[in-house]
């Protein structure tokens, strides 16, 4: 017999804490999905079901999987639900064109090699953390 294994969604939520209950639940999605414990094609729940597990607003729930289908990271297939997406891929080629963007940028405003990279490695830490 083959081993079956479940997968499940695993999201817990501080209301009480930043960020806003709607990017806690995108950046819990997107990480799982990303580090494959979603794997891609697994079934995430409706809005109004997750929004009910969670208690959060439908709304909120609605706005943190617009988010993440705007990333690339979930698709909507209609009325058969939203899945999970081939998303490295898509966050690779979309953090790559940002990076060319910034580097174009940077270049045309006469910023160093160094300067130009100090200013991302203090976005990086402002944004994850040291």
């Amino acid at each position: 017999m083959g081993d079956n294994h479940v997968v499940t969604l695993k999201i817990v939520i501080d209301t009480d804490a930043a960020p806003a209950p709607y990017e806690q639940l995108r950046s819990q999605i997107s990480a799982q999905a990303r580090s494959g414990v979603l794997p891609v094609g697994y079934k995430l729940p409706t809005v109004r079901g997750l929004a009910e597990e969670l208690g959060l607003a439908a709304n909120t729930v609605a706005k943190a999987y617009r988010a993440l289908e705007g990333d690339g990271v979930i698709e909507t297939r209609g009325r058969n639900g939203t899945f999970v997406a081939a998303a490295g891929d898509a966050a690779e080629r979309q953090a790559a064109t940002a990076a060319q963007a910034y580097a174009e940028q940077v270049h045309r405003l006469g910023l160093s090699r160094a300067d130009a990279l100090s200013a991302v490695q203090d976005a990086l830490r402002a944004t994850y953390g040291k």
